[in-house]
């Protein structure tokens, strides 16, 4: 028997209880309300799952206080307007055009404070007891994460706050049908100020040094499973690819010539009819299958007539088949037809939809 059908019957026998009589004292009150609080208080906390309750305690890592490239920086030297100086960071993380000192800056990833301190050292050797204040005036302008492929809607996004992997693949509408199985994440050097192996769920063996650009597949049966190193927090200039399955190709005597998904598999029959079947001047026993493996290309003739008579047996298809049924009046090719196999990867990420995550 079930925790919550008991605590049911348990309700059902005081209420019964305490109706047995018309005037009831408040002491039973009491008692009535004492234990139903123990009773179905207990459910309610008990069907919490544990999983949302290490979540909500796990504290996620951003230094959005600290510079970054793109930002603009406010250099005030109290009392002294010859010394001021505002701009931005090279590539390389130094100020840029900070010339009023002998040796460059690294500001890159520094809190103000920090900054400024490094800066009131190499004007110290000039002026007497500098004074510097430092503040990061705008951050509007920091590197940008990117979610594309087999997502319903590949999104730009301005992260300001912590945010992990499957909130952005929710923001985005989630994983279509053309999905893979794996997601791939890249991530530049320097566009990023969290130390390595400091954010959450990284995966192991997938921590840089020096903060070096880094690329790692992670599966989306993982993901979907709650595996904590599936789903990393994703930061500023992070590129995630919903990588897509790659095509099974369906031209020639088919109402819908198109590409299908080889995710799972499937046969001949089955993605022909997915095509909405052989067309009006398709020729049924005149199919042709192309397969290349490696270097190496092969031609595979069906009949589906036959295979629907199970005279034939109905092959399955493999990642980047192009299947021609025959048509009326047109020979058999000899050689596989060129298709276009751009996808998602002619996509301009910088034209995307932008998204702040606030």
């Amino acid at each position: 028997m079930s925790r919550l059908y008991k605590n049911e019957r348990l309700f059902e026998i005081i209420s019964a209880f305490l109706c047995t009589k018309q005037k009831v004292s408040k002491f039973r009150y009491l008692l009535f309300g004492i234990v139903y609080v123990l009773c179905f208080g207990s459910v309610t906390i008990s069907q919490i799952p544990n999983s949302e309750v290490s979540a909500a305690n796990n504290t996620l890592t951003i230094d959005a206080n600290l510079v970054h490239l793109g930002d603009l920086i406010d250099v005030d030297v109290i009392g002294s307007f010859e010394y001021d100086w505002r701009g931005t960071l090279t590539p390389e993380g130094f100020l840029d055009g900070f010339d009023k000192i002998e040796n460059q800056i690294y500001a890159l990833c520094k809190t103000e404070d920090q900054l400024a301190k490094a800066i009131t050292v190499e004007y110290s050797k000039t002026l007497r007891e500098p004074k510097v204040t430092v503040r990061i005036l705008d951050r509007s302008n920091r590197a940008v994460a990117y979610l594309d492929g087999a997502v319903k809607l590949s999104q730009r996004f301005q992260i300001k706050r912590p945010v992990l992997l499957n909130e952005l693949l929710i923001i985005s509408g989630g994983i279509t049908d053309q999905a893979g199985g794996e997601i791939r994440i890249f991530r530049p050097r320097n566009l990023s100020c969290i130390s390595p192996g400091k954010e959450r769920n990284q995966p192991a063996g997938k921590r840089p040094q020096d903060n070096a650009s880094q690329t790692w597949l992670i599966t989306i049966k993982d993901l979907l499973t709650g595996k904590r190193e599936a789903n990393p927090q994703i930061l500023s200039g992070d590129i995630v690819t919903v990588l897509e399955a790659p095509p099974i190709y369906l031209i020639g005597g088919v109402n819908v010539p198109k590409k299908i998904s080889s995710r799972s598999q499937i046969t001949l029959s089955r993605a022909v009819a997915s095509a909405g079947g052989v067309a009006k001047g398709g020729i049924e026993e005149s199919v042709t299958i192309f397969r290349r493996e490696g270097s190496e290309s092969s031609i595979i003739r069906a009949d589906l007539t036959k295979i629907k008579e199970n005279k034939a047996e109905d092959p399955i298809l493999r990642a980047f088949d192009i299947v021609e049924v025959g048509e009326k009046g047109r020979q058999n090719r000899k050689f596989p037809p060129a298709v276009d196999t751009r996808g998602h990867n002619t996509r301009d990420l910088a034209k995307l939809p932008l998204r702040i995550v606030d």
